[in-house]
């Protein structure tokens, strides 16, 4: 039974039962295999530039002013300097992982060399859902902006392919479908390309915002800045499926303004944050992963936090934060000072942005796709990579006309928040799964420890429940829907199929391929 690809170890064989883990030395072993091995070219840089790349979208135009107008007030910039501190506790533990597990699948491959194969799966099949409706919520307000700006120039598309009418009238969202499936192709086309075409979007974006830090600068007001924590307000309580679940189970309604205001805010700004686990997914293609991955998780995220912390700081001195924009406080307090260039050139820095956010969430759906097909839990011809690009092609390629189609079609706006549950589950379960691997695996090399173990995994544990429980009671049906039809296909097809199941079962279906 001990072969050096099979299940068994130095520490055991897997057991045949649904937490039976993978171990560490097979999942490196599997990255070597060549038809199944991806092409390492990414360096530290091109890891922060991805994190940098999908972290920084709509949000830092967008929710500054939610947040401000609606919670905080100018202090808006403690909420994201919290938020951003919540972030690095997962992301410490994400980096861990990453240094000891260099391998394509971000949270799905963690969890299955800790926990176990079931959760592996259930955290696999979260991902999948996470990043494609990620990836087309994004391309559809891409489409918006480009739509937005096309109008401005005298340019109206058809109803037919703008994704309906001011009527209500159905119609094909034909850019947004166009966008996802040109960077599908970007993507399959190799990874190193695709980290170039990042790099351009990304300078493009950062100059912007920089652009826009500067010279909003000159236009703050002291006064806008007083009181700089308002006094604390009850919020109204809702009610049906919008109600948070923290509401329903405790009666508890979060607080406007004040010092509690700060940290409802923070809620509210996390999922700005989103995305910067997705570096982990690029691990088995960066040139030093135990070294570079951990850099380019921290990094991003370092980066991110700044910047949203200076444009909050400049947004609620450029105009009273009673007076912001919900819907871009950013472009209207420029244009508040008569600075309509700035106004639009935070259009252009908002389509750049999302832009290349589409792109990652696309690339780290595919990798975790593809994770998942070459340890037979999914159809192990999505694991084939292309002999000249170096990329899972067929897995991009199927999950790319998916998005395109789906962000073509469906409205999803309130299926977005099906993106922040999951993502939010991933974070619970990965940091579970440093203390798991601490203690059953401690004589694994790790170029990067947690500190603080397991301080550090706990906090990040209840910061991620604490914000799950205040999203809506339906996200919660959703997402227990999708996670049940996940399961139910685990028990027909990836259990049976699973190349961890097939080592540890008789000689008789050693023979047969998982796919």
């Amino acid at each position: 039974m001990a072969t050096p690809s099979s299940a068994s170890s130095d520490h055991g064989t897997a057991p045949r039962g649904l937490l039976r883990t993978k171990p560490v030395e097979q999942s490196i072993a599997d990255t070597e295999e060549p038809e199944h091995a991806l092409r390492k070219s990414l360096s530290a840089l091109d890891l922060v530039v991805f994190g940098v790349g999908v972290v920084i979208g709509t949000g830092i135009f967008v929710l500054t002013g939610t947040a401000a107008k609606d919670y905080a007030g100018p202090a808006v910039a403690l909420s994201f300097a919290a938020a951003g501190i919540v972030c690095a506790l997962a992301a410490l533990c994400y980096a861990e992982f990453a240094s000891t597990v260099p391998v394509a699948g971000s949270a799905y491959t963690f969890s299955y060399a800790s926990i176990g194969e079931l959760p592996a799966w259930i955290i696999g099949w979260d991902l999948i859902l996470e990043l494609a409706l990620g990836a087309a919520v994004v391309a559809v307000g891409w489409s918006g902006y480009v739509q937005s700006l096309l109008a401005s120039a005298g340019i109206e598309l058809p109803a037919a392919v703008a994704g309906g009418g001011a009527d209500g009238s159905w119609g094909f969202n034909l850019p947004a479908a166009l966008l996802v499936l040109l960077l599908t192709g970007v993507l399959m086309a190799g990874m190193k390309l695709s980290a170039r075409v990042t790099t351009v979007i990304v300078g493009i974006k950062v100059t912007v915002v920089l652009l826009v830090i500067v010279a909003g600068a000159f236009f703050i007001k002291g006064a806008n800045y007083h009181p700089f924590i308002p006094p604390s307000q009850p919020t109204p309580g809702r009610s049906g499926g919008d109600t948070p679940l923290v509401q329903a189970l405790f009666g508890f309604t979060p607080s406007t303004f004040g010092v509690m205001g700060i940290f409802t805010a923070a809620a509210v700004v996390f999922f700005a944050f989103i995305g910067f686990d997705i570096v982990a997914t690029a691990a088995e293609e960066t040139r030093n992963p135990q070294r570079d991955v951990p850099r380019g998780i921290l990094g991003s995220l370092a980066i991110c936090t700044a910047l949203y912390m200076l444009v909050s700081i400049v947004v609620t001195g450029m105009e009273k934060y009673t007076r912001l924009s919900t819907d871009a406080p950013l472009a209207d307090a420029f244009k508040a000072v008569h600075q309509d260039v700035f106004a639009n050139l935070v259009s252009v820095g908002a389509i750049a942005g999302l832009t290349s956010v589409t792109m990652i969430l696309l690339l780290g759906q595919s990798r975790v796709f593809f994770a998942m097909s070459r340890d037979g839990l999914l159809p192990r011809t999505f694991a084939d990579i292309h002999p000249r690009f170096g990329t899972p092609w067929k897995t991009t390629l199927l999950l790319g006309f998916v998005v395109a189609m789906v962000s073509g079609v469906i409205p999803l706006q309130e299926l977005s928040e099906l993106v922040n549950i999951g993502t939010l589950f991933a974070f619970v379960i990965v940091s579970v799964g440093v203390v798991v691997l601490r203690r059953t695996r401690p004589d694994l090399p790790r170029a990067f420890r947690t500190p603080a173990v397991p301080l550090v995994p706990a906090l990040a544990v209840l910061a991620c429940l604490w914000l799950m429980l205040n999203l809506p009671i339906a996200t919660w049906w959703r997402f227990g829907i999708w996670m049940a039809i996940g399961i139910v296909l685990y028990f027909l097809y990836g259990r049976r199929h699973s190349r961890l199941g097939l080592t540890a079962r008789p000689a008789p279906g050693a023979d047969r391929d998982g796919a």
